[in-house]
């Protein structure tokens, strides 16, 4: 089949652009911790992806929610900001990778359940500043992943590109999720720790080991895309 790219290729940045789970899920469960709740760090992972949203009730009850929950998600983003953010890393290929897509002529978005001002950290992080068509954080969206909220404030950004001819690219089944529900279609990356087995029952066309690993394969992964049109 003729190598045809899409027209835009939409990342979330937590596990599939930089290397922050471990972090997050650290800095989570010492929040937990903080305001007396148990959150192992192995079950606090596996809701990585999700916003806090989405997070904060998996270990929190209702009247613990209300009572202390935007409390308690405010002290994790200090948290995280003060003892975590400067240890965080861009995985391998992610520039190499954007500057390919940017070459094709392919619009590059973000879409990340992150708050505003650490997703423009993780833009420096990752050097990509200069390489962005669009981007939506967290207050983009009244729902976090695996709601689809972020997929169609992304897409209001891309208005001439036809659903079809985007591709979704995220570490989670919540991306592959939220995903789906806007009607889009992903691939999986590996490198956010969440199993392949996972990824491909949430939807993913696809699973990849990482960015550098999308560029070493780049014509294969669009040629996945266009067989399953």
């Amino acid at each position: 089949m003729t190598f045809r790219p899409p027209a835009a290729a939409i990342f979330d940045v937590d596990g599939t652009l930089i290397d922050s789970v471990d972090f997050h899920a650290q800095a989570w469960a010492e929040a937990f911790a903080e305001f007396g709740v148990t959150a192992p760090f192995e079950k606090v992972r596996r809701q990585i992806g999700k916003g806090g949203d989405k997070l904060m009730p998996v270990f929190l009850s209702p009247a613990q929610l209300k009572d202390f929950g935007e409390e308690l998600d405010a002290f994790r983003g200090g948290h995280f900001k003060r003892k975590y953010l400067a240890q965080l890393r861009p995985f391998a290929g992610v520039r190499a990778l954007f500057e390919r897509l940017t070459a094709d002529g392919i619009r590059i978005a973000l879409a990340s359940s992150a708050k505003p001002d650490e997703l423009e950290v993780y833009k420096r992080i990752a050097q990509i500043e200069d390489l962005l068509d669009a981007q939506t954080s967290a207050e983009d969206a009244a729902e976090t992943k695996p709601a689809p909220d972020i997929f169609h404030a992304a897409l209001r950004q891309l208005p001439s590109v036809p659903k079809d001819r985007i591709l979704v690219f995220g570490d989670t089944p919540y991306d592959a999720l939220a995903a789906g529900k806007a009607g889009l279609r992903s691939i999986g990356v590996l490198c956010g720790g969440f199993p392949r087995s996972s990824l491909s029952r949430a939807g993913c066309l696809a699973v990849y080991r990482s960015p550098s690993n999308i560029l070493v394969q780049y014509e294969a992964v669009f040629r996945t895309m266009n067989d399953k049109r």
